[in-house]
């Protein structure tokens, strides 16, 4: 019998996962990736982009650090190579296809209507079928001339949820960028993309606005603090304040401990519990109050942030429930304090000749350099791949989450899986574990539920992850939920969902990435 080819789109964390855990199946890897080398968005970052998880949380399951990485967050070029050394160790390099950009895919063998008629996911539930195949449209990243067309019995999309394409703001006519007359406007990016020297020449001596208050935001504010000092301040410009992290260890108690654990998911609601769950649930919700607090307390103390007026207005379980959190640089708040670093809020901004003009306020914030840190359009990313309109209909979520059956699969999109697009605080660990999943369901290891089980179980997912995150739940993070996940993919797999020896160890302890190094 013929071996099966699997199209694996994108070389960064999830697509080498997927290239390795297809590979062990007997199956045929043809990876496909634009850049001319492996690690996705880390081959493009600040000069001081480090972890923001632990390192023994970011790590592959059966593949840990060299015990030369001493560093509780490496840095980016660490990661680098840890990533190219994993991709050595299992011969994933020979399958991947640099330089090479899927333009677009279309599903061949089977019209719409058919497809209307299914009661199954591709027909019967199973991950191949004869006669029905996608072809992957690509051109050379370089010259975008058109290459061969790859033909492929299953299709894998890795592209990435923050990379390539970014968020900008809309703005009235001529309220925006073509405004700003007094100097450059760039992406994050754009500016990510640089190399360090020209990118510290570009803001060096500069009065530089940037526009956000997630992770590159400060990385950029803490780079152009340190360049240019009190004299031309750095203004950062934000709408909502966050409970970003002065560490791991709120109280000197691991974080991990407080919502990676068993017991911290007793504390909270979950998809398709049963009675005794949900009842446990609210009675022990004091707890989960109380864990909230905890943290809360901390970086209110460490970070003096009455002082400055940045005490968020949700709740950290809010919070983490989004993966809205991040460790903030190092004496971020000491240049505050001395004037390099300015702190601005506003629900809305716009582009004037010298700066840009926010609410409230009669005189512009005079810039040379307006960075915007405003994140990305990774679902418009992953619908426009697709050439045929009804795909690209299914895969536009309006103002759902990521509308995935195990957050992997769509219900009426056949024979293609979506791999590390939903967030966690370790994003490494999550997608390792879809890609594991993922290879048993195509080694037929189970079929998968009707389409309305799987829509009715997506619906449910949905409610829990809106409850907890409110208004930042599109970020489709599953942080506190971690556990019950791997939990479902477990039992679908044939795995014990319980990992770990012993009552008290599996009830307490954290769940990491080793716990899952085999069946």
């Amino acid at each position: 019998m013929e071996k099966k080819k699997v199209g694996i789109v994108g070389a960064g964390i999830s697509g080498l996962a997927a290239c390795k855990f297809t590979l062990s199946k007997g199956l045929i890897p043809i990876v496909l990736e634009a850049r001319g080398d492996i690690g996705g968005v880390w081959t493009e970052t600040l000069e001081t982009t480090a972890l923001q998880t632990p390192r023994e949380m970011f790590q592959f399951s059966d593949f840990p650090w060299p015990k030369s990485v001493t560093e509780k967050f490496p840095r980016y070029n660490q990661v680098l190579d840890y990533l190219k050394s994993y991709a050595e160790h299992f011969g994933l390099l020979k399958h991947i296809k640099f330089n090479s950009r899927v333009l677009s895919i279309d599903y061949e063998g089977c019209s719409d209507e058919e497809m209307e008629g299914w009661t199954h996911w591709g027909g019967s539930g199973e991950a191949f079928a004869e006669r029905r195949k996608w072809r992957l449209n690509i051109v050379d990243a370089h010259t975008n001339i058109p290459l061969q067309a790859i033909v492929v019995d299953f299709v894998v999309l890795c592209i990435g949820r923050f990379c390539d394409v970014p968020n900008i703001p809309k703005f009235p006519p001529n309220e925006g960028p073509e405004a700003f007359k007094a100097g450059k406007v760039l992406h994050s990016l754009e500016y990510s993309a640089m190399d360090f020297d020209i990118a510290s020449k570009l803001i060096k001596d500069k009065r530089v606005t940037i526009v956000g208050f997630q992770k590159s935001a400060l990385d950029l504010a803490m780079e152009c603090a340190n360049a240019n000092g009190p004299n031309k301040p750095c203004t950062v410009l934000y709408k909502t304040e966050h409970w970003n992290l002065p560490n791991s260890h709120p109280w000197g108690i691991p974080l991990h401990f407080l919502y990676m654990n068993r017991f911290a998911e007793l504390l909270i609601h979950k998809p398709g519990e049963g009675f005794f769950l949900y009842l446990l649930a609210v009675l022990l919700s004091p707890i989960r109050w109380l864990f909230s607090k905890i943290v809360e307390t901390y970086v209110m103390k460490k970070h003096k942030l009455a002082k400055y007026g940045m005490v968020p207005s949700h709740s950290f379980l809010q919070s983490i429930s989004a993966c809205f959190i991040a460790t903030l640089p190092d004496k971020f708040y000491d240049k505050v304090d001395e004037g390099s670093i300015v702190l601005k809020k506003s629900q809305s901004f716009r582009f004037c000749e010298e700066g840009i003009m926010i609410e409230g306020e009669t005189k512009p914030i005079r810039s040379d350099l307006v960075i915007l840190a405003t994140g990305y359009r990774g679902d418009q990313k992953l619908k426009e791949i697709f050439t045929s309109s009804t795909f690209r209909d299914h895969m536009t979520f309006h103002d759902s989450m990521v509308s995935l059956y195990r957050l992997c699969i769509h219900p009426r999109v056949p024979q293609l899986a979506v791999v590390g697009f939903t967030e966690n605080t370790s994003n490494l660990f999550t997608s390792e574990m879809r890609c594991r999943w993922l290879a048993e369901f195509l080694d037929g290891t189970f079929k998968l539920p009707s389409i309305k089980e799987m829509e009715k179980d997506i619906a449910n997912w949905e409610k829990t992850l809106k409850h907890y995150s409110g208004p930042f739940f599109k970020r489709a993070c599953i942080a506190i939920l971690h556990i019950w996940y791997c939990d479902q993919l477990c039992k679908d797999m044939g795995w014990n969902p319980r990992r770990k020896k012993g009552f008290f160890a599996d009830l307490f302890l954290p769940y990491g990435p080793s716990d899952y190094a085999s069946p």
